[in-house]
């Protein structure tokens, strides 16, 4: 099949609540004449950017093209996840016309363009391009960019110290990989924090690409679908890490379910949840949550002390059931004290 036949894929990374989630719905909305295919993933057993993209879903990208992997990252699960979800969705009756593709935050991105290659699929899809988005926010502050210069003279005072962590490798790996740097919620971070990203990005990033700053996931789709980058043939412009390693692992980070009763004030709430984050160093929560006397489900997405929580659709038939998945590096998972800070009255004493 020559590549003029084959379905076009963007992959779409970034860090725990870049914004990838709400850049999809934008595209969702805006096709520009194609019929779309979405795979999500999730790290974590209860999906949620999946659940929202349905909510979403129209002719151009009806819920059968919406596919949701959770508990598994699909860098990790290729054989058994990833291969027979891409020829699902090239199976369907109506073929689609660009598939894209959300990684869970803690995707390495080369892992999942090395499938591309796998003999099931390489002759039917090309990854056209790979967008890495970064809280612009975030990134300014250096929360998982280290300045490079300082982090090597530490390492010069002191050669037993290791500076490098998951959340920094995460980071370059997905900037190293991409094809556009998409700064999210620009208007948080403001002119001079987007030009204090805009210099990490360019630091790390291997080669010169395009950087720009979005809103609300609004981009022009022309700008970042259509680039025919043919990525999977391009691997050694994109260094990794973890280049050399036959896998990799996420063992640094764990998850946890919190199932919470009705919450009668929705920022007491908010207040826990931006406590989780000081405390404990909750890195990202998210989950729907019943509030007494509403019959719409509470959506709250969290990045850090940055909460947000909006009501998104009717319970309906759904039992309502009140659910948030935290995630947090390894030694900062602590079901008990999470569950104490978020639900006090059902913690075990």
């Amino acid at each position: 099949m020559s590549d003029l036949n084959k379905i076009p894929v963007t992959v779409i990374t970034g860090f725990l609540g870049s914004g990838k989630t709400t850049l999809i719905r934008h595209l969702m909305q805006n096709p520009q004449g194609r019929r779309l295919a979405v795979l999500v993933n999730e790290f974590g057993s209860v999906g949620v950017d999946g659940d929202i993209l349905k909510s979403c879903a129209d002719e151009n990208c009806p819920v059968e093209n919406i596919v949701e992997l959770a508990n598994g990252c699909i860098c990790c699960t290729v054989a058994d996840d990833f291969i027979p979800t891409i020829e699902a969705l090239m199976a369907l009756p109506q073929r689609p016309d660009h598939i894209l593709i959300e990684t869970s935050g803690l995707a390495l991105p080369k892992p999942l363009l090395k499938a591309f290659d796998w003999p099931a699929i390489r002759s039917k899809i090309t990854v056209d391009g790979v967008i890495a988005l970064a809280d612009a926010e975030a990134v300014a502050a250096g929360r998982f960019a280290p300045d490079v210069a300082a982090v090597d003279a530490q390492r010069k005072a002191d050669e037993s110290l290791d500076h490098e962590t998951p959340l920094t490798e995460v980071f370059e790996d997905q900037i190293a990989c991409a094809d556009i740097v998409l700064l999210s919620k620009a208007d948080l971070a403001g002119a001079a924090g987007i030009a204090a990203a805009r210099a990490v990005v360019e630091a790390e990033a291997p080669r010169k690409l395009p950087i720009i700053a979005m809103e609300e996931g609004r981009i022009d789709p022309k700008v970042i679908l259509g680039l025919n980058a043919a990525a999977e043939d391009d691997l050694a412009a994109r260094p990794s890490h973890h280049d050399g390693a036959d896998d990799h692992e996420h063992d640094d980070f764990d998850t946890v379910v919190i199932e919470l009763p009705e919450v009668a004030d929705p920022e007491v709430l908010k207040a826990a949840i931006a406590r989780l984050s000081r405390e404990q160093n909750i890195l990202r929560v998210k989950g729907y949550v019943a509030v007494r006397g509403k019959p719409m489900r509470m959506l709250v997405q969290a990045v850090g002390e940055r909460v947000r929580a909006q009501y998104d659709r009717p319970w309906g038939d759904s039992p309502r059931l009140s659910r948030l998945v935290v995630i947090a590096e390894h030694e900062d998972v602590d079901p008990a004290r999470i569950r104490a800070v978020l639900a006090p009255e059902t913690a075990e004493v």
